[in-house]
């Protein structure tokens, strides 16, 4: 049988699946899809930042683009150019946040999960 997980998954030359992201994560912008998860991979690389989520939000130019959450070091303020500039530098342009949103937590569930609807509900 099958069991459906939400998962979205990419099967490599050698026969190897590797989960990406969950699919009801992945968002539309400009026809190309984003997985939020390489996303946060290419924040969380910046040294000042410990803790990211991306989420899509409508655009009317490109259907929906990236906002992230980002949770700071301590010592540190957020620069959204210098963040942009590092994300890009990365990953494809298309897929470089269009908005960077400073938080001092990112909302979890029990598990331990970003709880990204939270996100959304916020502006």
């Amino acid at each position: 049988g099958w069991f459906r997980t939400g998962d979205m998954a990419r099967r490599d030359e050698d026969g190897f699946v590797t989960l990406v992201d969950r699919r009801k994560d992945m968002f539309i912008s400009g026809g190309e899809n984003v997985f939020p998860a390489e996303v946060e991979m290419a924040l969380l690389a910046h040294p000042d930042i410990d803790e990211a989520a991306v989420i899509g939000i409508a655009d009317e130019r490109w259907g929906e683009v990236g906002r992230a959450f980002v949770v700071l070091r301590a010592c540190c303020s957020l620069d959204p150019a210098a963040l942009a500039g590092h994300c890009a530098a990365r990953i494809a342009r298309y897929k470089v946040p269009k908005e960077f949103l400073a938080v001092e937590t990112l909302p979890r569930t029990a598990s331990g999960k970003i709880q990204k609807h939270v996100l959304r509900a916020l502006k």
